[in-house]
């Protein structure tokens, strides 16, 4: 059996403290190291905090985001883990966008194809889309990258993806928390799995940013759309997961959907080796979800102790 060993940074991040959303994500990367991952994946902009806004058309600010990128990825020489990290990329123009990064270097990058410009959301202000949707083997597995948004179309780049030979997609998000909106996202993610018959990984925010809160629910979902694994909400935590690949080949042999659509294409960038031998650890639950009053008490709790921290409001 082909296992994969992933884990999702379900972290409180501060827009604007590159220095410090890049301390906390180098000890996490550390952890995952530790524990034996083969990937650990950071939510959506993790490196100037979500949502930046303005601070993208400051070109000294994208510039240290950057500079940021490039001394994280240099602390990882020596690791096995690979890393999934959120950051705003520039060629000509700001990109919202993950790098892989691996033993001291950038291997790859992919740029947000979606942008939300509706309700607490005007990222079309500040990106252009991304165009190309790139997969990259990972410890021998073959991995699609996107970015929040990106995981709400069919047609949308974890089809192309998994056509061009995905097996796991990893999505990284900064999806605020508002009532009704878990159901329907566990729906939705459920849905993208079975269509794609492929593992999808949630990596989603948790914390308070100014008058927004997010609420972590980072999950997993096998190539069936069944829920394999979620953290809790409103809490930091790293979740970790040994992901059955074979499973995906066997579902695939059994989707006949697939044959109807046309392949992409099949070469992947190579990232990483798998990994020799891994310590055991204790496989991850699915941690239960609170009521909606519980969860709009947390969440006001959680979103006034973060603005009074983050504004330094005495």
């Amino acid at each position: 059996m082909r296992q994969f060993r992933i884990a999702l940074a379900q972290i409180n991040l501060s827009v604007g403290d590159i220095a410090g959303n890049v301390a906390a994500m180098r000890a996490r990367i550390e952890e995952a190291e530790g524990l034996g991952a083969d990937l650990v994946a950071f939510p959506e902009l993790a490196i100037t905090g979500y949502p930046p806004e303005d601070l993208v058309l400051r070109r000294t600010f994208v510039n240290d985001n950057l500079a940021a990128l490039e001394e994280l990825a240099a602390s990882t020489r020596g690791m096995h883990v690979t890393s999934v990290v959120g950051f705003v990329d520039y060629a000509f123009d700001p990109y919202n966008a993950a790098a892989l990064i691996h033993d001291g270097a950038v291997h790859g990058r992919y740029h947000k194809h979606y942008l939300p410009n509706y309700g607490v959301f005007d990222e079309a202000r500040y990106f252009r889309p991304g165009q190309e949707a790139p997969v990259f083997q990972v410890a021998g597995v073959r991995i699609g990258v996107n970015i929040c948004e990106d995981i709400w179309y069919s047609s949308g780049p974890a089809q192309e993806q998994t056509l061009a030979g995905a097996e796991v997609i990893v999505n990284i998000n900064g999806s605020p928390f508002h009532g009704g909106k878990m159901e329907q996202r566990e729906k939705m993610l459920s849905t993208r799995a079975s269509d794609t018959a492929s593992i999808v990984c949630y990596c989603n925010l948790v914390g308070g940013q100014d008058s927004l809160v997010f609420p972590g629910d980072s999950m997993i979902h096998d190539p069936r759309g069944e829920l394999l694994a979620r953290a809790p909400l409103f809490e930091e935590t790293m979740l970790v997961a040994d992901l059955d690949v074979e499973f995906v080949t066997q579902v695939r042999l059994h989707d006949p959907r697939r044959r109807r659509l046309p392949l992409g294409e099949t070469t992947a960038t190579v990232v990483s080796e798998a990994a020799a031998e891994r310590p055991a650890i204790e496989a991850a639950g699915i941690e239960p979800t609170p009521s909606e009053e519980e969860a709009i008490y947390k969440a006001l709790v959680l979103g006034t102790r973060d603005y009074v921290g983050k504004t330094g409001f005495e």
